[in-house]
């Protein structure tokens, strides 16, 4: 039997680190496991882009997060910047496995699901590299795709369907040579960080008409959530918050 990625904390009351996925925004989508690993951390921590920030990760767990815990909020900066970025995750991995070495039970906040496009992905391979023996548990997250297609009743992937996930590219002809493989595939595909680029995504999916079963989702799970038909969406600049869903085709066998 071969060793295990991340080792686990024998019980849930000793010193250890919880990586914790909150979901996209609605409070109601934490999972029982993840208010159970906040309401038995003694220490909670979340990125926040400045110091003086909450941190969304931590609002929308705020209800579970008790007076009495301390608070660690850890900078992870909005900047592409390739030094700036490895520090900010080493320092993060650092102050958590300090904490876990002074008897700490630690939650790590992370919006949306731990392993996808997470920031807690960066403390996981930090911990594991620079402090194996530091116990590291994951608890998944609600996705904002997966709650974008349940708000709107939209089938994700059904039958025989792929699904491809991906960072929105930076230029057309990527888009388009995406859109090929997966009408040729039956693959559906979810855009992330739509933002900016809704500017000439929209052009490019209306002259392939392809916007009549296209979904686009905004800040899903806040009160000011947008989830609308991309064709009814105007092509001005969106929020970095961001997805969209695009499907090309549908199986030939259904109701």
């Amino acid at each position: 039997m071969g060793t295990p990625l991340v080792s686990n904390c024998s019980s849930d009351l000793t010193p250890g680190i919880a990586l914790v996925g909150v979901g996209p925004g609605d409070p109601s989508l934490l999972t029982l496991r993840a208010v159970q690993k906040i309401e038995q951390s003694t220490l909670v921590a979340y990125p926040v882009s400045r110091l003086d920030r909450e941190g969304m990760a931590a609002n929308i767990a705020s209800t579970w997060i008790s007076n009495e815990k301390k608070r660690l909020p850890l900078l992870f900066p909005m900047v592409k910047e390739v030094e700036s970025l490895k520090q900010a995750w080493i320092d993060a991995s650092d102050q958590l496995a300090d904490a876990v070495f002074n008897g700490e039970r630690v939650v790590f906040l992370c919006q949306g699901d731990v392993s996808l496009f997470a920031s807690s992905s960066y403390v996981l391979l930090g911990l594991k590299a620079r402090y194996p023996e530091c116990p590291v548990e994951l608890v998944p997250g609600v996705t904002a795709i997966s709650a974008a297609a349940a708000a709107a009743a939209w089938p994700l992937t059904i039958q025989q369907d792929q699904l491809l996930v991906l960072p929105t590219p930076d230029d057309s002809k990527t888009l388009e040579i995406l859109l090929a493989d997966a009408f040729r595939w039956k693959r559906v595909i979810a855009l992330m960080k739509l933002g900016h680029r809704w500017t000439w995504v929209k052009p490019l999916l209306a002259r392939k008409n392809l916007l009549d079963d296209a979904l686009f989702a905004q800040k899903v799970g806040w009160p000011d959530q947008k989830i609308i038909k991309a064709i009814d969406l105007d092509e001005t600049v969106q929020s970095y918050f961001s997805l969209l869903l695009i499907r090309q085709s549908w199986p030939e066998i259904i109701p």
